[in-house]
């Protein structure tokens, strides 16, 4: 087995596509051992070709997944949408059949007084209405930020999970090094 030589205080400049810092040197070995072992067999290409089928094959699958459940909350509040829609276009096709009923005996000339009790359940009906409309808006409005704090905290954790940070050991003892 080869001895590997190794200082731990030696420094060397690199370039890393016109960014130029200093790292560790690499471990050189030692050129007065010889290395008598045999390399490893190179894999089986056909394994290996399998292997990242696989591999692309499940990344794709898992791809699907979450675009599938994305487009399916977008499907949601699209349906949702045009719900509430369909609410205040039926909402304001009453509206306007109680303006007609209301306004046909003004247009004969008859002087026809309106009983104020059905002036107010007119009102609270046209007021629930609303509210309805309202809640249906407060509710979409809470689904697209919910669907948008999800896609912030994947868009964090895909940050964080990236292999660059390595343990939070090994990154607070590098920042304190310098």
């Amino acid at each position: 087995m080869a001895t590997v030589e190794f200082d731990e205080d030696e420094w060397e400049p690199f370039n890393d596509d016109g960014f130029i810092c200093k790292r560790k040197k690499r471990p050189r070995l030692d050129p007065t051992t010889t290395t008598t072992s045999a390399a490893p067999p190179p894999p089986d290409p056909a394994a290996e070709r399998r292997n990242r089928r696989e591999r692309k094959k499940r990344a794709l699958i898992k791809l699907r997944e979450k675009y599938q459940k994305e487009i399916d909350q977008w499907v949601h509040l699209s349906n949702a949408l045009k719900a509430l829609q369909e609410k205040a276009l039926t909402t304001q096709q009453r509206e306007e059949w109680n303006e007609e009923e209301t306004t046909s005996p003004c247009d004969l000339g008859v002087d026809v007084p309106q009983p104020s009790g059905r002036q107010l359940d007119e009102l609270i009906v046209r007021v629930e209405a609303e509210e309805e409309i309202i809640q249906d808006v407060s509710n979409l409005c809470d689904m697209a930020e919910a669907i948008c704090n999800m896609q912030e905290e994947f868009m964090k954790q895909s940050l964080v999970d990236l292999p660059v940070w390595g343990s939070p050991r090994e990154l607070m003892a590098s920042l304190c090094d310098e």
